[in-house]
């Protein structure tokens, strides 16, 4: 009887598509009889192989739906140079508690002080604990869904942006939207409301400010805000672009460059003409 369980075992275990654990059948049973396992410590070796491969699949294939367009982690953010996020905040929403309270997040900020560089990091973070992600900037997005319109495939483009876990909305006021594409986006911040969703949203655009997002419509964006901000943590980063720091360290060294060559040059001069 149990030389036909031995032969069930690897037939059975293809057939459930637990590939990992087929693989590791025989190793595993040698293992578990030289080292007197236990039955129950024997399918917990096995299972906890094929979950583990199957968690690096799911986590693979989560980082390629999302499309982010570069990766950055916490680990590089440099919370010196930007001292008004507090990095005790950060870290709690790095256990990702925030998505299954259904909590969005705002970054709100002028350009390049790394509001994106927070919401790629903190989405690597939701797509590595198993949950989809999907990133895109607001134009893009409301493009997007303003050709599904005109294609009479809305119902499914708001699908798309509604079922991940988490919705990435960068650069939200950066580029202005019409009338169309402000009523498509409040949907989209309406169902994932409705659905306890979470939005981590990027902005240069102080709240008050919110009726240019939408076309100028203020009721509109009010009713956005009224849900955005129900269940939401607002970060606002009051610091020096990181990009702008960059081009003016580069420019002060390839200055400070240029005068240690005219230095060396007058100095090689001044030796020429005493000889």
């Amino acid at each position: 009887m149990s030389i036909t369980y031995e032969q069930k075992a690897p037939a059975a275990l293809e057939q459930l598509k637990l590939t990992t654990a087929l693989a590791q059948l025989d190793s595993a049973a040698q293992q578990a009889a030289a080292q007197s396992w236990s039955y129950s410590h024997f399918l917990g070796y096995l299972l906890e192989a094929e979950l583990q491969e199957r968690h690096r699949r799911t986590v693979r294939l989560n980082l390629q739906f999302a499309r982010f367009p570069y990766r950055k982690r916490l680990e590089d953010f440099d919370y010196a140079a930007q001292p008004t996020v507090d990095r005790r905040l950060i870290d709690e929403l790095a256990t990702c508690r925030f998505l299954h309270d259904g909590r969005s997040l705002v970054f709100l900020g002028p350009p390049g002080v790394g509001k994106t560089h927070l919401a790629i990091a903190l989405g690597l973070l939701t797509a590595e604990a198993g949950h989809r992600v999907y990133f895109t900037t607001a134009i893009e997005m409301t493009r997007r869904l303003s050709k599904a319109l005109a294609e009479n495939k809305l119902h499914r483009e708001l699908h798309n942006m509604t079922r991940p876990k988490l919705l990435i909305i960068d650069e939200v006021g950066y580029l202005q939207l019409d009338q169309t594409q402000a009523s498509l986006f409040f949907q989209v911040i309406s169902q994932r409301y409705d659905n306890n969703s979470a939005i981590i949203l990027t902005s240069n655009k102080a709240f008050s400010d919110w009726a240019e997002v939408f076309a100028g419509d203020a009721i509109m964006a009010s009713a956005a805000l009224d849900r955005l901000l129900h269940r939401c943590t607002v970060i606002n980063i009051r610091g020096e672009s990181f990009r702008l720091k960059e081009k003016r360290q580069a420019a002060r060294s390839t200055l400070n460059a240029l005068v240690d060559t005219v230095v060396v040059s007058a100095t090689t001069k001044e030796e020429t003409t005493v000889t």
